[in-house]
């Protein structure tokens, strides 16, 4: 499955592979831009060519028949807002061997400067790094900006992530924001 969608990615949908991906059992992966649900499909080939265990956080809205079971399929578990949910996560990701949790800090496709806060203390409580993900429509690259170690404090890690995405360029430009507020 590696090498098919590998190909599907880069020679049938002309997408470029940038950044290793780091050499970790277990992190919390952020994407962004996400503005459009293509995002999802590239990220979805991007993962399955790594080679890595992973589940995306998705609405729980999606959890509805009969889309559910896709959903499922595609390896998404639904997003319950709340403070036990991060807590669920941390310990899906502890109880784990290799576990990658993948989720989009903005929460939605419309534009948001409120990005959640979840992937910072999923995170922390499962004392795992953030590999910072992105998708860039017009360069047609996919893959990883950078890693953040230092999770001492959500203002500096918020800081670096806007940094990273600082040069990126969503689908739909008008729907992405990087004045992110806490």
């Amino acid at each position: 499955m590696k090498t098919f969608s590998g190909y599907i990615l880069t020679k049938v949908c002309g997408w470029k592979i940038v950044g290793d991906f780091p050499t970790l059992n277990k992190s919390v992966i952020i994407f962004a831009p996400h503005t459009s649900y293509w995002d999802g499909l590239y990220g979805k080939l991007y993962l399955m060519q790594l080679g890595i265990k992973y589940k995306f956080l998705s609405k729980k809205e999606f959890f509805k028949f009969p889309l559910k079971y896709f959903f499922i399929i595609f390896g998404s578990i639904p997003v319950y807002e709340n403070k036990k949910y991060i807590d669920y996560v941390a310990e899906l990701i502890n109880n784990s061997r290799e576990l990658h949790i993948v989720l989009s800090p903005e929460g939605q496709l419309a534009k948001t400067t409120r990005w959640k806060k979840g992937y910072y203390y999923m995170a922390e409580r499962a004392n795992v790094p953030i590999v910072v993900g992105s998708i860039d429509y017009k360069r047609k690259e996919i893959g990883v900006k950078g890693v953040i170690d230092n999770l001492n404090s959500i203002e500096a890690v918020r800081r670096e992530v806007a940094e990273l995405y600082s040069d990126v360029s969503p689908k739909y430009p008008e729907n992405f924001s990087l004045e992110i507020k806490i």
